[in-house]
């Protein structure tokens, strides 16, 4: 249950996952066999000194690896596979359809159509109770690639997990290590909650041997605060460290008391906002 591997038998773009964090079965979509990301994670398991698969997407290809995924998934076939046959009967459930791949989803050249394929894939499919999730690191929000995709995700019961792994812009800068600045992303995050409920998604670890301080983690709070108290909704606050091989060994992972301890203060100071810690394998 723990294998995340976005390469499935000869699919090239879609593959299955039990994710934590989707308490049930994640069809994956990457559209970034490329690698290609508008940020430089230090915590990324994705590494980029490998050259990549492929460098393109096939358009025919993805939507019928994806239509072949839906379709075993409703069926329930995907449980009888030996790869799922331990999976407990709660977690049997098809959350969502995830772009979340090698690289940054909607900066994708299509973006708005791929989101419109499997909202068409999930309908076709009678996936009911099947959310449509964009694993977003925020910084194209502002573009209209993004924004034609919105009324989409929007009308298919869809979901955007926004990265926040920071309070401040220098903390950013260390973790993310991108020229989009912090400005932007935080605004781009405002922005997006006040037009649907946004679900942060937050890394926190061991970086050259040290926790964030106590500074940064109450920059990072009214950060949180800030989006609630300008009109913006968060549907919740997941809180996750590292949990599989980062590509670089300067990261590590928090230990789960602190990662709860953090969990705990959120959920005092938010107080309507569901906060989840997940973390890492100790």
């Amino acid at each position: 249950m723990t294998d995340h591997s976005r390469l499935w038998r000869e699919n090239r773009y879609v593959y299955p996952v039990i994710s934590r964090r989707a308490k049930g079965l994640s069809i994956g979509v990457n559209l970034n066999p490329d690698k290609v990301c508008t940020f430089n994670c230090i915590y990324c398991q994705v590494d980029r000194r490998v050259e990549p698969v492929t460098d393109r997407v096939d358009l025919g290809t993805l939507i019928r690896e994806l239509n072949q995924m839906c379709q075993w998934a409703a069926g329930g076939e995907i449980w009888r596979d030996p790869h799922f046959a331990d999976v407990p009967e709660a977690m049997r459930r098809v959350n969502d359809i995830a772009f979340s791949g090698d690289g940054e989803p909607t900066a994708f050249r299509d973006f708005a159509d791929m989101v419109q394929v499997a909202a068409d894939a999930k309908e076709r499919h009678r996936l009911k109770g099947t959310r449509l999730v964009v694993i977003s690191n925020a910084s194209r929000f502002h573009t209209q690639a993004f924004r034609r995709a919105l009324p989409i995700l929007q009308g298919s019961d869809g979901e955007v997990w926004a990265k926040l792994d920071a309070g401040s812009a220098e903390h950013f800068v260390k973790v993310s290590r991108t020229s989009v600045p912090f400005k932007r992303i935080v605004e781009n995050i405002g922005w997006l909650a006040t037009q649907m409920p946004v679900v942060i998604q937050s890394c926190f670890f061991i970086l050259d041997g040290s926790a964030p301080g106590d500074t940064e983690i109450e920059l990072y709070i009214a950060r949180l605060r800030h989006i609630l108290q300008t009109g913006g909704r968060l549907k919740a606050v997941q809180l996750y460290t590292i949990a599989r091989r980062p590509a670089e060994s300067a990261a590590a992972p928090l230990p789960a008391a602190r990662l709860e301890a953090l969990a705990a203060r959120l959920r005092d100071v938010l107080a309507d906002v569901p906060v989840e810690a997940y973390p890492g394998v100790e």
